[in-house]
């Protein structure tokens, strides 16, 4: 997979954003945050920023197939995906205390799938998290139909922030590797067990209003917690509503941080 600068990149939708990986050592309290589908970690950058002001090392992996060009990720598979994150936790167990995972869309299935598989992992902070999206049926089998001979899709919109980066289009076969993730993920919810917080957007075009529900029913842990903001989109982490999800994913955090106590 190619290694590109983000900056400059003429197939990404504001292209002079900094959207690369980052990892910022901070306390001992880690998080892994992850951006969705298509976009770089701009999207989750202004929440990482908040995060590491308050002291927690943040790691945030540019998914591969992202950040580069729409035929990348028509090549990837969502095992990469994984994968990347893996190694991204791996780096934050060995040098934190606590680790927790966080995702912004696609991020969030990333985040539970994790969470799913390493009970090293101390909880899950969930950004609209795509289990479901307002695709259709019929609008699957369609994407099924053509993957072979389209390459990617024009979007409706962009659905949120003008601080948003990653490709303008939907690439075909990459949305497909999506979906299997996203079902692969849906098997595995009843083997998370750790504190899990929902974020979901009002005006969220692209997640289905019932994903909050469907990940909450699936999970077996004790503690969880669905929010809806009123005035974010699809974008919640860029949009008017950001500071207050980041102060009550803190928050969230802290209740079951023995360390931070101590600190």
């Amino acid at each position: 997979m190619k290694n590109k600068k983000t900056t400059g990149n003429l197939h990404l939708h504001n292209s002079h954003l900094d959207g690369d990986a980052f990892f910022w050592e901070g306390g001992p309290v880690g998080i892994l945050l992850s951006h969705g589908f298509t976009a770089t970690t701009a999207e989750i950058r202004l929440v990482a920023e908040k995060f590491y002001a308050h002291g927690y090392t943040v790691a945030a992996p540019l998914l591969p197939g992202h950040g580069t060009t729409p035929d990348d990720l028509n090549q990837t598979k969502w095992r990469g995906w994984v994968k990347s994150g893996e190694e991204s936790l791996q780096k934050l167990l060995e040098s934190c205390q606590q680790v927790w995972v966080a995702g912004a869309s696609m991020g969030g299935l990333l985040a539970l799938y994790l969470a799913s598989t390493n009970s090293q992992i101390s909880g899950a902070l969930l950004y609209v998290p795509a289990i479901r999206t307002m695709m259709s049926k019929m609008d699957i089998l369609k994407l099924y139909l053509g993957a072979p001979f389209v390459k990617e899709l024009a979007r409706d919109s962009l659905d949120g922030s003008d601080l948003w980066q990653g490709y303008p289009g939907l690439p075909l076969k990459g949305i497909i590797q999506f979906l299997r993730f996203q079902s692969a993920t849906a098997k595995r919810l009843s083997d998370v067990h750790q504190p899990v917080l929902i974020f979901q957007g009002r005006k969220d075009m692209t997640v289905a209003p019932e994903a909050g529900e469907i990940i909450m029913d699936g999970i077996s842990s004790e503690t969880k917690e669905h929010h809806w903001m009123e005035k974010s989109s699809h974008s919640i982490l860029l949009d008017e509503e950001y500071e207050e999800v980041a102060e009550t994913s803190m928050a969230f955090i802290e209740r079951f941080s023995e360390i931070l106590r101590k600190h």
